[in-house]
């Protein structure tokens, strides 16, 4: 994708190829990224490399978002949206990488996010843990 090209319009043509998964995830993906490298650390968020998430560290801090967001009604948006295991948030992942939007290291494999609990499951735990206060991240306008 050229420089020009929207974060929505890069969404679009992935899915044009490959519409298995709702485009909300998309959006709701980079804000939950966001939303976890801000609850780092901050020796670790300002560190370039070491700010950069495994793929079960993103996964959990998108449950963490979606709770936020959706509270009970988390696993309820994650499959209308087609986002049913770990695996599925790392083919997003993925997706957006191959379209520019974001970074990657050799280690951001698929493979990174296979295992672990289900992730439904995990949307509907009963949990203390919730996203930090503060503005939540901004979703791409669409």
């Amino acid at each position: 994708m050229d420089g020009d090209t929207t974060f929505w319009d890069a969404v679009d043509a992935v899915r044009a190829e490959r519409p298995r998964y709702a485009r909300e995830a998309y959006g709701f993906l980079v804000a939950a990224l966001g939303a976890t490298v801000q609850a780092l650390p901050s020796e670790r968020r300002e560190d370039p490399v070491a700010r950069h998430l495994s793929g079960g560290e993103l996964v959990s801090g998108m449950v963490r978002f979606a709770r936020s967001e959706f509270g009970p009604l988390a696993p309820m948006v994650f499959r209308e949206w087609r986002v049913l295991t770990s695996e599925d948030v790392g083919a997003i992942v993925l997706d957006l990488v191959e379209c520019g939007q974001l970074s990657a290291r050799p280690e951001d494999t698929i493979e990174a996010f296979r295992g672990g609990e289900d992730l439904l499951e995990r949307l509907g735990a009963r949990t203390e843990s919730q996203v930090p206060p503060g503005p939540p991240p901004e979703i791409p306008p669409a």
